[in-house]
């Protein structure tokens, strides 16, 4: 990637217009999965971020931008795409903190910081388990190669302030490792699927998991990406919730744990009675 060439790059709007963002156009280029992630997660003006693999900085500048007044961090290994989430940061007038560095080599002062919020859209395919793509930059953004997925949620972990959260969006596949890497770590693990339609399986989660954290697990109801069982005409079919938080900037709501207990203890009790 040549961040500092205008013809290899693109200016695209996210959030309904209210963020542009400068892309590689051959490269590794932000879809729905860090716009969804940014929803998700319940920050407050005021508090701290931090993103780990922030790439040009879709994720973070789209939570920016619906909560503004962060003090907003982001740690990039390939420092062509740091550059990127700088510009497109000072383009968009949001004050986000960037470091080109490895996860497992944090510099000062992030290694010596404590976060209200982490979030992180790791490579989502094992090394060696995907071919990689021709750009080398897009090839490092979609396999683990020399970090483990492991590694990033053991980062998280000590980044974040007691009782601070960590939002984590993966392939649904890679669960049980999000779950066994949040052992000993982190608590009150929260998953909520991400199914393309109904009737589908999810291809994708978000994990929410709290520093001190001593809730139970939750496995919520997916949400669904698309409305329908199928795509039926050549045009966006988003379903409401969804649609919202790409062209209007909100929030992705999480289920209310309790009332859904509520209506699993219901539902059993009509089941067995």
């Amino acid at each position: 990637m040549k961040p500092d060439t205008c013809d290899d790059l693109t200016r695209d709007a996210f959030l309904g217009g209210r963020l542009h963002l400068l892309q590689p156009r051959d490269g590794y280029r932000a879809g729905v999965d860090p716009v969804v992630l940014a929803a998700s997660v319940n920050a407050r003006p005021g508090q701290s971020v931090l993103e780990l693999g922030c790439g040009a900085g879709a994720a973070a500048l789209c939570l920016a931008t619906r909560v503004p007044g962060l003090d907003l961090w982001g740690v990039e290994l390939q420092c062509g795409y740091a550059d990127l989430a700088r510009r497109n940061a000072t383009q968009n007038d949001i004050s986000f903190n960037v470091v080109c560095a490895d996860l497992n080599d944090l510099p000062h002062p992030v290694r010596g910081m404590r976060f209200d919020h982490v979030i992180a859209n790791p490579p989502y395919f094992r090394s060696g388990a995907h071919s990689l793509a021709r750009d080398s930059g897009r090839g490092i953004a979609l396999s683990e190669q020399q970090t483990p997925l492991a590694d990033w949620l053991a980062v998280a972990a000590r980044r974040l302030a007691p009782k601070g959260y960590l939002h984590m969006i993966q392939r649904a596949d890679r669960l049980p490792d999000m779950l066994v890497g949040c052992s000993g770590r982190l608590g009150s693990l929260e998953v909520l699927p991400l199914a393309a339609r109904t009737g589908r399986p999810p291809g994708m989660v978000i994990l929410r998991a709290r520093k001190e954290g001593r809730a139970p697990f939750c496995l919520h109801a997916p949400c669904l990406i698309h409305a329908g069982e199928r795509h039926e005409r050549d045009a966006e079919s988003y379903s409401p919730e969804i649609s919202a938080v790409l062209r209007q900037g909100a929030a992705l709501d999480w289920p209310d744990v309790r009332a859904e207990s509520r209506a699993n203890s219901t539902s059993s009790k009509n089941c067995y009675n």
